[in-house]
């Protein structure tokens, strides 16, 4: 249910070296449903910006996201988002905005723990 979605996201921020706070709020919708946004702030000063709308059941399906990284000086490091600008990419809607501001490469859809983990990469 939405509840232990919410509480995975939390735990995912806690296990994380690279996290230094985060500010999240969490909005249910239903019992499987339910809006999330925040900002993760992190040791080396760079913010994850976030936020996705999500259905746990019967699986987990995120209908609308968006993951953007910046420096502590408010560049864009990368983004990904489902928003559907890009129709001709393989990926639709589905794509990761690059650090130049103007390319764009398709992509899978991640999940949040997968862009801590590419965070925590770098």
């Amino acid at each position: 249910m939405i509840d232990a979605y919410f509480r995975s996201i939390l735990a995912a921020l806690k296990s994380l070296p690279v996290v230094q706070s985060h500010d999240i709020t969490f909005d249910k919708r239903g019992p499987s449903a339910g809006y999330v946004r925040g900002v993760v702030f992190c040791v080396d000063e760079s913010q994850l910006h976030f936020r996705e709308f999500v259905n746990t059941q019967p699986k987990v399906d995120r209908f609308t996201y968006v993951y953007h990284y910046q420096a502590a000086d408010g560049s864009m490091i990368f983004r990904y988002d489902s928003t559907p600008h890009f129709p001709t990419l393989s990926s639709f809607p589905h794509h990761k905005h690059l650090a130049d501001g103007t390319s764009v490469m398709a992509c899978a859809a991640p999940t949040l723990a997968q862009v801590l983990a590419e965070i925590e990469a770098q």
